[in-house]
Order: C-alpha cells, then sequence, then structure tokens
C-alpha cells in the first residue's frame, strides 16, 4: 500500500535518509545547547558539528546486530564524530529523539495535505459558482425530491472541506511539540533550556509536561482529523458514483480516450476513480482506530504504539495526500449533462412539484390533511402509471375550483427552486475566496 501510492514528495520525508537527517539535528541542536551551559568543550563541540554525519547502510547493519535503531545511528555517528561523540546524546532516551522528529515529519507532511487540500476546496469553489442556476433532482432516501441548484452541492462540499482544513490545522498544531526532558519526562539529567533550544530550531514547541513519549491523544487527534477529511472525499466520490449510474447518468467520471472500462463488455464507462477513493477512506478510517489504541500505554510508556505508528503515519498521509490530488483531478474532469439532468427533473410528469400544489390548496383554504390526500393519490398515480401529474391533478374537480389554472401552472415553475442559491452561495462561498479561473465542461 506504501510503496504503491505514496508520492515522491511524500515518501521522502518517511525515507531513512530524511529520518536520520532530523535525529542528527536533533543530537546536534541539544549538543549547542549543553556547550551554552558548559556541559560540552568548545572544542568537542567544534567536533561534532564538523564532523557528525551517518551512513544508511551501516546503520541498518549495526541495528542487525543490536536490535535497536536510535543505539544503532548513535553508533554510526560516532564513528563519524571520533572522540567527541561521547558527548552525543548525553542525559537524552530515544524517545526523546523519535518523538520529536515524528513530530517534524508530520509538519512537513502536513504541509503538503493542507495545501492540496485548500487546492481542491478551491475546485469545489468555482463549481459552486459555475453551477449556481443549473436545475438538477435533488433526492432524499434515493428517490426523487424536489428540484435544486447543482451548484449548491458543491458548496456543501466547499464549506464541509473548510470544516477538514480548521481540524487538521488545529490538530497539526498540537501535534508540533518536541520533548527531550529524558527517560521519565524528570528532566534529571537534560537541563529543560536543551529541550527549549532544540524545539525552537525545529519550529516547535516544548510539550508542557511529558512522561518518556509525546502524549498520544495529539497524534490520535490528527489520524482522527486525516480520516474525516477522507470520508469528505469519500462522500464526494460517492455522490458522482449514484450520479454516474446508468438509470441517472447525470455526472460522469472524466474518461480518456484510451481508457477500456470493462475486459468482457466494451460498453462500460465505470466510476474506477471514485471507487478507488471510496475504497481508501476505509483504510483511513482504520488508521484512526489505531490512533486512539495507542493512547493508553503503560505506565510512563511502553512501545506497543511504536511499531504501528512505522506504519500509520507514513501510510495515512500519504494516502490522504493522493486522495485529495486525485479529488482534484476528479472535480476538474468531470462531465456535466445539464440537459439529462432538466429530463429528470420532468420525469413523471412534474410530481416533484407536489409540494407547491400541496402549498397552493393549503393557501386556498383545504386542511393540510385533505390537501396531502388529493395531491398524493394523483402522485402516486402519475408514478405508477407513467402518466403526467400535472395533468392529472389539473382535472381535479376540486382544484380546479380552489386554484386558477394560471396559480397551478406556476406551481410547475422551476424558478423558485433555484432562487435561493444566489444566497447560499454568498454565505458559504464567497467569490472572493475562489480564484477566478474558468475551466470548459462538456
Amino acid at each position: 500500500m506504501i510503496e504503491r501510492y505514496t508520492l515522491p514528495e511524500v515518501g521522502k520525508i518517511w525515507s531513512d535518509q530524511s529520518r536520520f537527517e532530523i535525529w542528527l539535528k536533533i543530537e546536534v541542536y541539544a549538543c549547542e545547547a549543553q556547550a551554552a551551559l558548559g556541559l560540552i568543550p568548545d572544542k568537542a563541540l567544534r567536533e561534532i558539528t564538523s564532523r557528525a554525519a551517518f551512513d544508511v547502510d551501516r546503520i541498518k547493519a549495526i541495528e542487525a546486530e543490536v536490535n535497536h535503531d536510535v543505539i544503532a545511528f548513535l553508533t554510526s555517528v560516532a564513528e563519524h564524530v571520533g572522540e567527541a561523540s561521547r558527548y552525543i546524546h548525553f542525559g537524552l532516551t530515544s524517545s526523546d529523539v523519535l518523538d520529536t522528529a515524528l513530530s517534524v515529519q508530520i509538519q512537513e507532511a502536513g504541509r503538503l495535505i493542507t495545501k492540496e487540500l485548500d487546492a481542491l476546496r478551491d475546485e469545489t469553489g468555482r463549481s459552486a459558482w459555475r453551477f449556481a442556476k443549473t436545475p438538477t433532482m435533488g433526492r432524499t432516501h434515493g428517490v426523487f425530491a424536489e428540484p435544486m441548484a447543482l451548484g449548491q452541492k458543491f458548496a456543501i462540499w466547499y464549506t464541509q472541506l473548510g470544516r477538514d482544513r480548521e481540524r487538521l490545522t488545529a490538530a497539526l498544531d498540537r501535534c508540533a511539540v518536541g520533548k527531550l526532558s529524558g527517560a521519565v519526562g524528570n528532566f534529571a539529567h537534560v537541563d529543560p533550556s536543551v529541550e527549549a533550544h532544540v524545539c525552537a530550531r525545529l519550529g516547535l514547541k516544548p510539550a508542557a509536561v511529558s512522561n518518556q513519549v509525546v502524549q498520544r491523544d495529539r497524534h490520535a487527534e490528527l489520524l482522527s482529523s486525516m480520516a474525516i477529511c477522507a470520508a469528505t472525499i469519500e462522500r464526494i466520490a460517492l455522490e458522482i458514483r449514484h450520479l454516474q449510474r446508468s438509470e441517472v447518468r447525470e455526472v460522469l467520471e472524466g474518461f480518456t480516450a484510451r481508457q477500456k472500462g470493462s475486459s468482457a463488455m466494451p460498453h462500460k464507462r465505470n466510476p474506477i476513480l471514485c471507487e478507488r477513493l471510496c475504497g481508501m477512506a476505509r483504510l483511513l478510517r482504520g488508521y484512526a482506530l489505531t490512533g486512539l489504541e495507542n493512547i493508553a500505554l503503560w505506565h510512563e510508556r511502553d512501545i506497543s504504539h511504536s511499531s504501528v505508528e512505522r506504519v500509520t503515519f507514513p501510510d495515512a498521509t500519504a494516502l490522504l495526500y493522493y486522495m485529495l490530488k486525485k479529488a482534484r483531478e476528479l472535480l476538474a474532469g468531470l462531465e456535466i449533462d445539464p440537459a439529462r439532468m432538466m429530463e429528470n427533473v420532468q420525469s413523471a410528469g412534474g410530481v416533484v412539484f407536489s409540494q407547491r400544489v400541496l402549498l397552493a390548496l393549503v393557501e386556498a383554504g383545504l386542511s393540510r390533511e385533505e390537501a396531502y390526500r388529493i395531491v398524493q393519490k394523483h402522485a402516486l398515480k402519475a408514478w405508477t402509471e407513467n402518466g403526467s401529474f400535472r395533468n392529472l391533478i389539473g382535472e381535479d374537480p376540486k382544484v380546479k375550483r380552489l386554484i386558477p389554472a394560471r396559480t397551478l401552472a406556476g406551481c410547475f415553475d422551476l424558478a423558485p427552486y433555484l432562487a435561493g442559491a444566489g444566497t447560499i452561495l454568498a454565505r458559504a462561498v464567497p467569490k472572493s475566496a475562489t480564484p477566478t479561473t474558468r475551466k470548459k465542461r462538456k
């Protein structure tokens, strides 16, 4: 999974090379702070800063013997630094390095993710205004409800992605903490100023209190926020899948000239990207659960969370980044069929205008119950007999007596169903918030 979907820019963040580079920065920055406290001679600090290096293959070879990644890393660094290496990692514990480095990696991945999230949101905002007056059939329970503006669907996605952005930003901020407080977080062998210096150099905040690890509720919140964002993408993809069904066929996922939909049936044009995105959202939900289970560790720490996080964070960040990029490509390449939408709106002889007829009868003096019975009778007959609701209701004697023909005709006007779209979009998607670029649609 990771190898298949990790794009280079995300994969680089979680590579061994990148991880060890961050570890090395943490160790060197800690030495700088300890030298300022007079704990490391200036000469030794110069040797450390000038010679500090590592070899990935050598680290792996050492780890195969000692079965400890941080010790293997420190041994490789010591081979480059020489005698002054005895001051490296002084007073620290492995989790000081591991958890602080993880925070750096999370922030780097978070910047890529939020950039793609903003781009996807912009795409939905543009589409919301582009289709602000395009009528489509609103559905509840999968059944025709009332007409609405297609742009309203995009506006809903735009606002939901905005909430996703807020959640991710808050969660990333809570994960932007470092910890260099020693074996159980008591600063027994390292001065708090060391932690402050290293965190400042890395763009992090010191955790207010820690034991041997940064507390995992922070990470659980982030993974949960990512899973919610993936669920938004799933919602978008699922809607498009429904609208591409053969019986509906109002919106279609892009299909290239040489693309094929089925090995057996040449006519097939399947929403494969939408289905892929829906499947990936399930993975993100699974990672959110593992994040929650990582919160409760034994006493000051155990390492039951460690093996999990070696998979969850590289994979989860890569998945969400990939999903955001593909979702934007999906929306940019959509094929919208307004004529087919109008055909569906007008199908069954106008039954979708039943509420306006109901309200007109109530305004004319009927009780709601009686008006409902009249409208429902003709609407169901139109459905079952494939007739015209407009004709049936127009021939009803009571309706004829109560509602003038011109008033009844107005009940089947689309305009009121689109009239509120401008107000809705102005509240949800300010035009100033979206780029002015316009793309052609089929």
